[in-house]
């Protein structure tokens, strides 16, 4: 996904002068980001596919403290995991611009909303029922992986990326399905789990490719659920 170069200098500063202290970036830490972000936004590349070995071997560190590293940077959101699967990790790799705890700090005339741009993709969605509720009407009563009819007594909700391999509470990474694929998908990657249901003949050649649109639609954040209203009152 080819993206405008940013200025190197610059991106190196605000990451030694804002970012890495806010955030409290260990050596570790700020070793890591800087070969991801060398090997994507200066090469004018929003998101980078690796693996955690290619990345010990690139930085000269234990596959053990890049995998912590990784985890880390992704719970910092410098780093958003848009899938992994057995060829490795795809994420987005932000820069020290575009991640929150680097810009100003303003004295706010109040507090932000949920429903605010700058906080939707923050949102906990396992925070509140009503969340959760907003999730499991965005899928239409339906499940998101098998397309089966589901009901409040036999739905629940995924991460399409589990919680294990450093997947959110986003709305880009929970969707509502039934109980069964919940349990039978487990930790496999959401793409590996849709080629199975298709083998099992759970879904046609088109709703398969269907699905694969929805999940991409879902990783760029396109399938926003609506906002139950006593958030959007706080706007």
């Amino acid at each position: 996904m080819p993206t405008k170069k940013p200025n190197a200098e610059q991106v190196w500063k605000q990451f030694e002068d804002l970012l890495a202290p806010r955030l409290g970036l260990c050596t570790i830490d700020r070793v890591v980001y800087s070969h991801l972000v060398r090997h994507s936004r200066l090469e004018g590349k929003l998101r980078l596919q690796f693996s955690i070995l290619w990345l010990a071997r690139g930085t000269d560190l234990s596959i053990p403290s890049v995998r912590d590293a990784v985890r880390r940077l992704i719970g910092h959101r410098v780093l958003r995991l848009v899938q992994r699967s057995r060829t490795g990790h795809v994420v987005e790799v932000r820069i020290p611009s575009e991640v929150r705890a680097a810009r100003p700090r303003r004295i706010p005339r109040r507090a932000l909303s949920p429903t605010r741009a700058l906080d939707f993709e923050d949102l906990d969605f396992l925070k509140s029922p009503g969340l959760r509720r907003a999730i499991h009407a965005r899928e239409s009563g339906r499940c998101f992986y098998c397309l089966s009819r589901v009901t409040p007594a036999i739905r629940c909700l995924d991460h399409v990326v589990p919680r294990a391999e450093f997947g959110d509470n986003s709305c880009r990474n929970l969707v509502s399905c039934c109980q069964e694929c919940n349990f039978r998908k487990n930790d496999l990657p959401a793409a590996d789990f849709l080629r199975w249901l298709h083998r099992e003949r759970r879904l046609t050649e088109v709703e398969l490719a269907a699905r694969f649109r929805a999940l991409d639609a879902l990783a760029v954040g396109k399938l926003r659920p609506r906002l139950p209203p006593q958030w959007t009152r706080r706007l």
